[in-house]
């Protein structure tokens, strides 16, 4: 029996399309994919931006503390819904934490997972991310629906309480439009 060079073609592209489920190669390859579809999230018209109205909500910081959202009312607002699991998490997270470097302390960053901290922080080491990760408390009330979220999820508030951005999915927080966008809203 001979091999003709379609069927080894035929082998080696079937290898190639077998590595992405069955090695870390796939895992790493769907980030970059991910990263590279994902773009700058759009900013909701003002005629149909929601408000949020109550700002009591318990949420845990890195430590397991016990705050409440309350004390961001008045502030610019950045809240992403995340889960380490979550492949397009992982390519968002990047970009978020660029964004965090360039306006910690100007913006309050929420970014939010209801996971448990061990996995959650060797994820956070292995990815070298430091934005301060929250979490949540399942059951308990908050300003947005929580069955409509599913991470990754993001909202951009002003510091009104309107809602500019609310973005279901992945999408590119490093970049011009929205660090002018965050110029603007911090500035009023």
């Amino acid at each position: 029996m001979r091999i003709t060079k379609k069927t080894i073609l035929n082998i080696i592209l079937f290898a190639f399309i077998l590595s992405f489920f069955v090695t870390p190669l796939g895992d790493y390859s769907k980030v970059i994919l991910n990263k590279i579809f994902s773009f700058s999230p759009s900013v909701t018209e003002e005629t149909s931006r929601n408000q949020i109205s109550d700002y009591d909500w318990r949420l845990k910081d890195e430590n397991w503390n016990i705050f409440n959202f309350k004390k961001s009312k008045g502030k610019v607002v950045f809240i992403n819904f995340w889960a380490s699991w979550v492949l397009p998490c992982e390519a968002e997270l990047q970009s978020i934490q660029k964004m965090y470097e360039q306006y910690k302390g100007k913006v309050d960053f929420y970014i939010i997972t209801n996971e448990e901290r061990e996995p959650v922080e060797a994820f956070m080491a292995e990815h070298n991310l430091t934005f301060p990760v929250t979490y949540l408390f399942i059951g308990e009330k908050m300003p947005f629906e929580a069955i409509n979220i599913k991470a990754p999820s993001s909202y951009l508030i002003d510091k009104k309480g309107n809602i500019i951005i609310s973005k279901k999915g992945i999408a590119d927080w490093d970049n011009s439009k929205i660090f002018n966008l965050l110029d603007d809203l911090i500035s009023k």
